[in-house]
């Protein structure tokens, strides 16, 4: 088995920065156990394949691909970082003639589009639901999207960006607290703060997701999809800035759409391309 693969860092527009992807290019079809083997192998927090939908197809000439996405530990239902890393691997390393690509996914159809600047991606738009916090904890907020299964809890505004950057959070006892399935995520957002000498963001965020393997996610697409929809409300806005404040860091440039979808666009660094052989 010889199989086309890459990495490409997504929502960055340099290098060892934003979130890593591996994405293999799927000319036959694959065994179904190959797919967990190859995330595992990756070791990334996503590995993405994407498929022919048709055996006439091509990954140069084609507009439509099948698209799956693999943490080390299990498949997931969406991947936004790793879909925008499909994205540049086709528009940039294969010369795909396109300027909009669509993936058939588990989340349904997503779509892909080429930007002067980077790629928009077209994601379902994920309303969270109130929830109610519990002992003294310093949280403006707790919301639930039960479609996601990720839970938000947006931190005290009194709380600046060195905080959540700073902010420890044990992982495996999220797993001990959190075991019945209902959650997958946590996020932790803030508000956003004026601009003064560093760029204005809109707000901030961490991701969180030992459920699936991922202790921290670098920059989060699907997360987003959730954030997108809250800080819309909160803030009365439409267009926004945002920035994940994990060590890699990583910018979002987001557009809620009138059809209750959202767009999500960020730029691309690929950084390996090379042949995976078993």
């Amino acid at each position: 088995m010889k199989l086309p693969i890459f990495i490409a860092d997504a929502f960055t527009a340099k290098p060892f920065h934003g979130n890593p992807a591996a994405v293999c290019l799927l000319e036959n079809k694959l065994d179904e156990d190959m797919h967990q083997k190859i995330a595992r192998e990756m070791n990334l927090s996503e590995t993405a394949f994407i498929r022919k939908l048709c055996p006439t197809d091509n990954f140069t000439q084609s507009s439509r691909f099948g698209l799956r996405w693999f943490t080390p530990a299990s498949e997931v239902p969406l991947c936004g970082h790793a879909t925008l890393a499909s994205a540049a691997v086709l528009f940039h390393k294969i010369k795909n003639v396109n300027s909009t690509l669509t993936f058939v996914t588990l989340s349904g159809e997503l779509k892909a589009r080429k930007a002067e600047d980077g790629i928009i991606l077209d994601l379902p738009l994920y309303p969270a639901h109130p929830q109610t916090a519990i002992g003294d904890t310093l949280v403006q907020d707790i919301r639930y999207s039960p479609d996601t299964r990720k839970l938000l809890v947006r931190l005290s505004d009194t709380y600046d960006r060195s905080f959540l950057e700073k902010l420890q959070v044990n992982t495996q006892s999220l797993l001990q607290v959190e075991n019945t399935g209902k959650v997958k995520g946590l996020i932790l957002t803030l508000k956003g703060e004026p601009g003064g000498q560093t760029q204005a963001f809109d707000f901030y965020s961490r991701y969180f997701a030992p459920w699936v393997g991922v202790a921290e996610d670098p920059v989060t697409g699907s997360a987003h999809a959730v954030l997108s929809s809250y800080w819309s409300q909160q803030l009365g806005k439409k267009d926004m800035h945002a920035f994940q404040c994990s060590c890699r860091g990583g910018k979002l440039e987001i557009s809620l759409r009138p059809d209750g979808r959202v767009d999500i666009k960020g730029g691309s660094a690929i950084v390996l391309e090379g042949t995976l052989t078993a």
